[in-house]
């Protein structure tokens, strides 16, 4: 594999990981545009707790307008909570909420079975062979155990 098949493979996932998601209860929640850039930002702010919204701007490549209206939907959603910067008062510092909200538990606890399945399915829509489904999803348990922000994170 190189660079590009990575990243590729990893466009993918997203796209997988995207159709794994429940949607909100709340009409309006899902009005609000793309979820990626969510989750870009919550990928970042995982693996690295207490960062401003500057300094996750500059790690993802995301518009820095784009990274404060994340924060505000992570915040609002109960993924993380902000705090005033002790060294300058006007940033704020992201991290993981101590408590997650109901909505995180929600999205914690729905499996990707469904998009991982329909991800695999023949181009007739045929069901994915059982053993093509366990070898991938072994596969990603794996990449997870260590390649996942928290995982990836140096202890």
């Amino acid at each position: 594999m190189n660079g590009v098949e990575l990243f590729l493979l990893g466009r993918t996932l997203m796209k997988i990981g995207e159709q794994a998601m429940p949607e909100p209860d709340r009409p309006e929640a899902a009005a609000r545009g793309s979820v990626r850039p969510v989750l870009v930002t919550l990928g970042d702010v995982l693996a690295h707790p207490g960062a401003t919204v500057g300094e996750i701007a500059a790690r993802t490549g995301l518009p820095q307008s784009q990274v404060s209206t994340a924060v505000a939907r992570l915040v609002e959603a109960g993924s993380v909570d902000t705090e005033p910067d002790p060294a300058d008062r006007r940033r704020r510092l992201v991290r993981a909420a101590a408590q997650p909200s109901a909505r995180v538990a929600e999205v914690r606890s729905t499996t990707i079975d469904d998009a991982l399945t329909a991800a695999l399915a023949g181009p007739d829509g045929t069901a994915p062979d059982p053993r093509l489904l366990h070898e991938v999803s072994t596969a990603l348990d794996t990449l997870a155990r260590h390649l996942t922000p928290t995982a990836a994170r140096p202890r």
